[in-house]
C-alpha cells in the first residue's frame, strides 16, 4: 500500500492582529486547517500549512505566537519574502497599506491571497492582477459572503429552478455602530475616515458585486445614494473626531435578464430582521429569504392573496406563511472553506476564479458606487480584462 505523501505550505499572515485578520484568517482558517492535520487532495496527498505571523508590534506579535503554538514571526515583511521558505503572501492590512505589500509580494514571486479592496482605485486593483498574471503567480481574493450556509442554500434553490424567473434581489445589511462616546464602537475608527481609507462602499460594494454577479448575473449598471448619517465619534482612545467618509449606501443595480437588485447598506440602523444581513429573492414561481444562516420559501402555489385596506388592522400572520429551508448538509466556515479551496488550486495548479481580476471588478463596483452618489446618475459598468 503506498505511503500517504505530505507538503508542508509556508504562508506569510500579514496583519493578523486586526479582527478580521485574526478570528477569522488565523484561527478559523489556518489554525483550523493546521489543528486538524491539513487537507487531503484527491490523490491523498496530504497539505498541511505553516504560518508566518507578520506586523508592526513584536509584543503583539510574539503574544499571539505564543497563545497558538507558532514558531515564526517577524517584523520585517522584506526578509519574510526574500525567505524561499514561504510561498503565499495573505493581506489583511488596512486598504491604504495593501497594494504596496502585494505589489513587493508578487516581485518576490510569491502567490497571493488577500482580503478586499484589492486597491484603492480600479486602476491600481488593474495593474495589480496585470503584475501577478506577468509574474505568473496564482492569486486569491476572499469572496467568503458565497460561503455562508444560507447563500449557499439560495444557490441550491436557483441552480434547481425553484425561482422559475428571477424578478428582483432586495438586501438590507448593517446595525448601529456606537459613536464611542458612551459606548465603545465595534468597528476601528478609520472606517469612518475617508482619509484613511474608510468608507461602507469600499467595504461593502465589493461584497455585493461578487454576491450578485455569481449568483444571479453580470451587473450592468450601477445607481447609489451615499451619507454620513453619523458626522462625530470617538476613537480607540476616546478623542472625538470628525467622520468623513459614508456611513450608510442605498443602490439599485441592474443585472442581465432583467433583474433589478437594491441592496441597503448601513452602520447607522437598528436591526429589525432576523438577521445582520438579509436578501429577498422573487421569482415568478416563488420567493426566497436568506441570511448568514438561516433560508426560507414562499412557493407559488402556496402564496398568499393580501388585499390592500388600510381601513381595517390587518391580522394576518405574514411569517407563517414561509417555510424553512433544511440545511441537508454540513457547512464549514465560509473562511476555511474558500482558504482549503485556494490552497488546493495552488497545489494542483488549477484555475482559480477569484483571483485579483475579480477583486478588481469589485473595485470598479465600488467607484461606480461613489461616482454615481457624487454625480447623481447611473453609471454603467464596462467589462474587465488585462492584457
Amino acid at each position: 500500500m503506498p505511503q500517504e505523501s505530505t507538503r508542508e505550505i509556508g504562508i506569510i499572515l500579514n496583519g493578523v492582529s486586526g479582527r478580521m485578520g485574526y478570528r477569522q484568517h488565523l484561527v478559523r482558517s489556518i489554525l483550523a486547517i493546521r489543528d486538524q492535520g491539513g487537507i487531503e487532495l484527491p490523490d491523498g496527498t496530504r497539505v498541511t500549512v505553516r504560518p508566518m505571523l507578520v506586523g508592526r508590534s513584536e509584543q503583539k506579535l510574539a503574544q499571539l505566537a505564543e497563545k497558538h503554538g507558532i514558531s515564526d514571526y517577524t517584523t520585517d515583511l522584506d526578509a519574510a519574502l526574500a525567505d524561499p521558505a514561504w510561498e503565499i503572501y495573505a493581506d489583511f492590512l488596512v486598504t491604504k497599506a495593501r497594494a504596496s505589500a502585494i505589489r513587493r509580494a508578487i516581485a518576490a514571486g510569491k502567490a497571493i491571497y488577500t482580503e478586499k479592496p484589492t486597491a484603492e482605485s480600479l486602476e491600481e486593483a488593474l495593474e495589480l492582477a496585470q503584475l501577478a498574471k506577468d509574474a505568473g503567480v496564482k492569486t486569491g481574493v476572499v469572496h467568503d459572503k458565497l460561503y455562508l450556509p444560507g447563500l449557499q442554500k439560495l444557490r441550491r434553490l436557483i441552480d434547481s429552478g425553484f425561482f422559475g424567473r428571477i424578478l428582483s434581489v432586495r438586501g438590507e445589511f448593517g446595525y448601529w455602530v456606537f459613536e464611542g462616546d458612551w459606548q465603545p464602537a465595534q468597528r476601528p475608527s478609520w472606517n469612518y475616515r475617508a482619509e484613511d481609507g474608510g468608507g461602507i462602499v469600499s467595504d461593502m460594494f465589493p461584497h455585493w458585486n461578487y454576491v450578485l454577479e455569481n449568483l444571479f448575473g453580470e451587473v450592468r449598471s450601477v445607481y447609489a445614494q451615499t451619507a454620513t448619517h453619523i458626522t462625530e465619534r470617538w476613537d480607540e482612545n476616546g478623542e472625538k473626531y470628525t467622520a468623513t467618509a459614508e456611513d450608510a449606501a442605498y443602490g439599485i443595480f441592474e443585472i442581465e435578464g432583467g433583474i433589478v437588485a437594491e441592496i441597503n447598506s448601513s452602520w447607522a440602523v437598528r436591526v429589525d430582521r432576523d438577521e445582520l444581513v438579509q436578501f429577498q429573492v422573487d421569482g415568478t414561481l416563488g420567493s426566497a429569504v436568506v441570511g448568514l444562516f438561516g433560508a426560507k420559501i414562499q412557493p407559488r402555489n402556496a402564496t398568499p392573496r393580501p388585499v390592500w385596506n388600510p381601513d381595517l388592522e390587518d391580522a394576518h400572520d405574514y411569517d407563517a406563511d414561509w417555510i424553512g429551508v433544511p440545511t441537508n448538509e454540513v457547512f464549514l466556515n465560509g473562511f476555511r472553506q474558500q482558504w482549503e479551496e485556494y490552497l488546493t488550486s495552488y497545489v494542483l495548479g488549477t484555475e482559480y476564479r477569484f483571483d485579483l481580476l475579480a477583486g478588481a471588478r469589485g473595485v470598479q463596483f465600488a467607484e461606480a458606487g461613489l461616482a454615481s452618489s457624487a454625480q447623481g446618475r447611473k453609471i454603467a459598468l464596462d467589462a474587465l480584462s488585462l492584457g
